[in-house]
Parts: C-alpha cells; structure tokens; sequence
C-alpha cells in the first residue's frame, strides 16, 4: 500500500485520512436549543433530581479524541487546561476491562448540557454512559454477536472507519477493507492510526513515519491497534457490524468524495500515482 511522490519528493504512504480532519485540537461550546440527551437517559422525575437545568450545551462531534474532548471540556467549565485529563482516574467510569482506565472510544459524540454544579467527572462520565447504552442498543449487540466481535473491539474498528471513510457513503466500504485484512492476516497499513501516535492530522505519511515504533503503528504490527484512536459515531459503528459483501483490500482518496476500492494491487498504485500527482499539484499551488 506505499506511495510515492514524482521524482525529487520524498517517498509517501498512500492517503487513508480522512479529509477535514485537519485540525486537532478545536472546542465546540455552543449555547443553543438543540436537544440534548437527558431526556432520553432520565425519566421525568429523575431527571429533575439528577442535576440543575443546563446553562449551555458541549457539542462532542463524531470523531474526536480523547484530547480533544478533554480540551473541550475544560473550556466549557472554565477549568484550567488539563484538568479533565486529570480528572479521568478518579472517575469511576465504566469501562471494558480492555480499556484499561482508558475512555478513549466511548467519549460518545453528542451534544451535552452543561449546569453550574457539572463537573469533569460527571460529564466524562455522561458520555460513557451514553456510549455504553448506544453501542449496546439495537442493531449494533445482535450485529457484533453475528459478527463475532467484542464489543470494545469493534468500537476499535469503528475508531478506525470514522477516521479513515472521505465520506458517510465510504464507511461500509473502508470497514469492509479493515475486515478483510485482519481476516487475511495482513496489517492494516493505516495513516490514522500513525497520526494518532504522533498526535497529527495529516495527508501525507513518510516512509520514515511507517518506522515508528509504537503499537499504533500498523504498517510494522499486525491486528488493531491496543485501543481506539477516537470516538466514533453510531454510524460508524453500524458500518463495521454490518458491511456491503467485498473483496477490497486497498483504498486511497484521490480527491474529495473520490475514494478508490480495490482488490489488485497494480489498480491500487494507479490510483495512488494520481493522488499523489494531485497532492504535488496542490503544494505547488499554496
């Protein structure tokens, strides 16, 4: 699955980010009268004990790490930067066992309210919650039983599919191609995974990049990566249990919404030539 660049670049991986994530740290603090999800966890009267009416609402969007939802919710509380981070071991959240303390993966996207009694823990813990409730909902339990994956490791997988799929329409297909390689036991080979040890956005990849020694490098270490490398969505956790029928096993974005499947490699290294044609293109323009 390399890339490369015309002649006096440097050699590249190809393109398996997905496009506009570019930004890695952005907070979303939004007062507004979207709905949020108390009313859907809490019954009437719970709910007026659980906590006061909410002055703002924390926007968590699909896809985000950890950091970010840190980042996010210390901007919201007006705490000082790393307090939630901080905030996470004495939590008390429930996890899976495999998570290790680590929420990563179940900081569900949402939009959450805020209240002056709501602190880093009871909001890291909303959201856990929230995802363990999703992710254990309908059709997502009976898709992972069929498709005889845990429960933390298709949200591994999802992680995965959110970062990587161009487009919504692109995730059953991107699953499928991360299927399809565990089955066959080849590595993954995906930039997102790199990005998330490097703690970066980006479209390109170096061949010094792939030499990282990290387990979230999955162009030397075959399986998943030891824990999710974002939050993902409900949809693309829905794309990971139950993906169209194919035999893909490369992709590459050429450009936006032109995301590339194929099982022939020779195919594979065409479209990745035109990406990175395009990519040149682009640099030379800035």
């Amino acid at each position: 699955m390399t890339k490369q660049l015309p002649p006096g670049g440097p050699a590249h991986r190809p393109r398996l980010t997905r496009r506009g994530r570019l930004v890695l740290v952005v907070t979303a603090l939004a007062v507004t009268a979207t709905a949020v999800l108390l009313p859907v966890l809490l019954g009437g009267e719970e709910r007026k004990r659980a906590r006061p009416e909410p002055t703002a609402t924390l926007v968590v969007p699909e896809g985000w790490r950890a950091g970010q939802v840190y980042a996010a919710v210390d901007k919201a509380l007006s705490r000082p930067p790393g307090t939630t981070r901080e905030a996470v071991a004495g939590a008390r959240l429930t996890l899976p066992a495999g998570a290790r303390g680590n929420p990563e993966g179940y900081l569900f996207p949402a939009t959450y309210p805020v209240a002056a009694g709501t602190t880093p823990a009871s909001l890291l813990s909303f959201m856990v919650n929230t995802a363990n409730q999703r992710f254990a909902a309908e059709p997502f339990a009976s898709g992972m039983r069929d498709a005889d994956l845990g429960p933390y490791e298709a949200v591994n997988m999802a992680s995965i599919v959110q970062a990587e799929a161009d487009t919504a329409a692109d995730m059953g297909k991107v699953a499928r191609v991360v299927r399809n390689r565990l089955a066959g036991g080849m590595p993954l080979q995906m930039d997102s995974t790199l990005n998330y040890a490097l703690d970066r956005s980006t479209l390109d990849t170096t061949t010094a990049d792939t030499r990282l020694d990290s387990p979230y490098n999955t162009y030397r270490r075959r399986g998943l990566p030891p824990t999710p490398i974002g939050n993902p969505g409900e949809e693309a956790l829905r794309a990971v249990v139950s993906p169209p029928e194919g035999n893909w096993l490369y992709f590459v974005t050429v450009g936006p919404g032109d995301t590339r499947f194929t099982a022939d490699y020779a195919e594979h290294r065409a479209n990745v030539a035109e990406f990175n044609a395009r990519r040149a293109q682009e640099r030379e323009g800035r």
